[in-house]
């Protein structure tokens, strides 16, 4: 918080949105939570981000622009005898924790457009629907939240300590 360290993307195979900086929109418990469960000094640190030029797949548009670049994948992994990456793991609600084909698919993106000299995006939104149903039948999971991947770590206006 005093400026003697920064913030370190993460660059696992399986980060669901790709690579970058991993924040929790207006979630602070779920943070605490995610912070217990994975640090032996748990703490939370939160953001002022500008999500600039985002790719945001709680939007129907964005999500659009995600297939075309699957399939695109697919094809270059299959001429290139390539298997392509799978998801793994399922969580307690069914669904992958592990996503390692979804993590192929977006930094397959951001190359790709890099390659062509299209505007990189800076950051990707997305709805993470997590854990068991909230009651018998429900749609809703007991951990669903929105997270935010900051490519570009200049859209990262300032840190706050969280109330406590």
């Amino acid at each position: 918080m005093a400026g003697s360290t920064s913030i370190r993307p993460s660059e696992n195979s399986h980060d669901w949105l790709g690579h970058g900086a991993y924040f929790w929109e207006s979630d602070l418990e779920r943070a605490r939570r995610w912070a217990r469960e994975h640090a032996d000094d748990p703490f939370v640190v939160g953001a002022v981000i500008g999500l600039g030029r985002c790719l945001d797949l709680t939007s129907g548009d964005s999500s659009c622009i995600l297939k075309p670049y699957y399939e695109l994948l697919a094809q270059t992994n299959a001429s290139q005898g390539t298997p392509m990456p799978r998801n793994s793991v399922k969580g307690d609600g069914g669904e992958w924790i592990k996503r390692d084909l979804d993590c192929a698919v977006i930094e397959f993106l951001h190359q790709a457009r890099a390659a062509d000299g299209s505007t990189a995006y800076e950051t990707v939104r997305g709805v993470f629907f997590e854990g068991g149903e909230l009651y018998p039948g429900a749609g809703f999971r007991e951990r669903t939240h929105i997270q935010i991947c900051v490519r570009d770590l200049s859209g990262i206006l300032g840190y706050f300590r969280p109330p406590t």
